[in-house]
């Protein structure tokens, strides 16, 4: 794996994404796998390593996340930020297309990347995000997003991850303390925060979110998607997953028991979903 960055332009500068790169077999599809809105590369790493049998595996830290560097302005944490950041990116690793793997945050970035004309998206899979977010699970999360919250171990980070990410569902506890690690940065006083900034949270201060209609970009999208859904999502309800296989793209649809927003994409049967998808 190679660690590496790239230089990105906002209204307010440059930024270095910082992103890890499995090179895979020569002349392999390249795979690009995006993470959710706290979340960085590394919740990737099980993926990213059976994927790298066949694909070219490359996983970015969305800026304000991560390595990647913070955004001097707040505000331009949005998704027009993150799209040409990940256009710039594409356009780095010299391809004509990619597929995708996006989790809440990178789902919707992957799909409104697939709705633009002559997009570089071959196949997409959308893991529990999609045409119509729901605005239960957009404010649970914004209960502890940008808290600025910080422990005095790893272990009592571990705790606030487990209580956090409970919906991810029935994970080992090596699973929860690699979690913990990827989550974890070190204070200059010894104590540990989140490995984001706290900033993200700042669209929460004005008040809840609604939901987010999607279902326009979604009718626009034209390539093979995969629809990835945890049984008890507060993001991607039923209704609208069911929605989703009828119109637009017509996305196969797989669900997992026992979890909600979102799967983890750590274990066996996860990852062999996406595999076969992206293999046929």
């Amino acid at each position: 794996m190679l660690e590496r960055r790239l230089a990105c332009l906002s209204a307010s500068g440059f930024h270095r994404v910082a992103y890890d790169e499995w090179q895979g077999p020569p002349a392999s599809t390249t795979l690009v796998c995006v993470h959710g809105l706290t979340r960085n590369a590394r919740d990737f790493d099980a993926l990213a390593a059976e994927m790298a049998r066949s694909h070219r595996v490359v996983c970015p830290d969305m800026p304000g996340r991560g390595r990647s560097d913070w955004l001097r302005n707040p505000a331009e944490y949005a998704f027009p930020t993150y799209l040409a950041d990940c256009a710039a990116l594409i356009a780095r690793l010299d391809v004509e297309s990619v597929d995708w793997v996006g989790t809440s945050m990178g789902a919707l970035i992957g799909l409104m990347l697939a709705a633009q004309a002559n997009t570089p998206i071959r196949r997409l899979v959308l893991n529990d995000a999609g045409a119509f977010v729901q605005k239960e699970g957009l404010n649970r999360i914004g209960g502890y997003l940008g808290s600025g919250e910080t422990f005095p171990s790893i272990e009592a980070l571990e705790g606030a991850v487990r209580r956090n990410n409970a919906a991810y569902g029935p994970l080992d506890d090596a699973q929860w303390r690699k979690l913990a690690l990827d989550s974890a940065r070190e204070l200059p006083d010894g104590r540990y925060g989140f490995n984001y900034d706290p900033h993200l949270g700042d669209i929460y201060k004005a008040g809840p979110i609604d939901d987010v209609n999607l279902w326009g970009v979604w009718d626009a999208v034209r390539v093979p998607t995969l629809l990835l859904r945890g049984e008890s999502s507060d993001v991607l309800s039923r209704a609208t997953a069911d929605e989703m296989t009828r119109r637009g793209p017509k996305a196969k649809l797989v669900e997992f028991a026992g979890i909600g927003h979102a799967p983890a994409l750590v274990s066996a049967d996860q990852i062999g979903v996406v595999r076969d998808f992206l293999a046929a």
